[in-house]
C-alpha cells in the first residue's frame, strides 16, 4: 500500500505548501530557529550524559566499599519446648 511513502513529487508538493503558507522570508528563519534549537538539545542532552556516567561509577564504587546493611531491627530467633519437659497428668 505504502511501497513508495515519499516520492520526489510529494517533497515538491510539501514544499510548495509550506513556501505560501509562511512565505519565503520567513521559511528561512525558521528553518535557523530550528537548527539553534536542534544544536541546544543536543548540548543539553551530552551534558546529561556526561553527568550521568560519573555519578554512576562513583555509586558503584561507593556501594562496592560500603559495609554491608544490617537490619533495623534484629530478627528474634524463637526455639520451640521439647514435649518432654511439659507436666504430664496422669
Amino acid at each position: 500500500m505504502f511501497r513508495n511513502g515519499l516520492e520526489p513529487w510529494h517533497i515538491a508538493v510539501m514544499v510548495v505548501v509550506l513556501v505560501l503558507l509562511f512565505g519565503s522570508k520567513k521559511l528561512p528563519e525558521m528553518a535557523r530557529g530550528l537548527g539553534k534549537s536542534m544544536r541546544i538539545l543536543k548540548a543539553e542532552t551530552k551534558a546529561l550524559r556526561e553527568d550521568d556516567a560519573p555519578a554512576e561509577t562513583a555509586n558503584a564504587t561507593a556501594a562496592s566499599q560500603a559495609e554491608p546493611v544490617r537490619p533495623a531491627v534484629e530478627p528474634i530467633v524463637v526455639t520451640k519446648v521439647a514435649e518432654a519437659t511439659k507436666p504430664t497428668t496422669a
